[in-house]
């Protein structure tokens, strides 16, 4: 059993930062595909980026690319999302998620675990 816990959420303006952390036990955080999803309110939970269990290769939607940089400390065990020129439209209750898979985490059908969530809220 895997368990993920975020951390790092926040109230923030728009243009400033935030750095998300999701702490990764039971197993070791690289032997999993793991990512950020996120749910705005009334929507559907979406992919914001991920990593590959193997060689660490990244992967972003369009809307955060450039703006977003997900990194994996393996000392930790331990993955994070910085987040950076952030925008009211990235409100949302972001997850953590791994997955038992060789294929980069980029939709929820491959997500075998989830964390709790830790909220976003930006302001105009």
């Amino acid at each position: 059993q895997v368990q993920l816990v975020e951390s790092g959420g926040g109230l923030v303006q728009a243009g400033g930062s935030l750095r998300l952390s999701c702490a990764v036990s039971g197993r070791t955080a690289s032997t999993y595909a793991v990512g950020w999803f996120r749910q705005a309110p009334g929507k559907e939970r979406e992919f914001v980026a991920a990593i590959s269990r193997s060689i660490g290769t990244t992967y972003y939607t369009d809307s955060v690319k450039g703006r977003c940089t997900i990194s994996r400390d393996n000392a930790k065990n331990t993955v994070y999302l910085q987040m950076n020129s952030l925008k009211p439209e990235d409100t949302a209750v972001y997850y953590c998620a791994a997955g038992n898979t060789g294929m980069p985490l980029r939709t929820t059908r491959r997500v075998d675990y989830w964390g709790q969530g830790t909220q976003v809220t930006v302001s105009s």
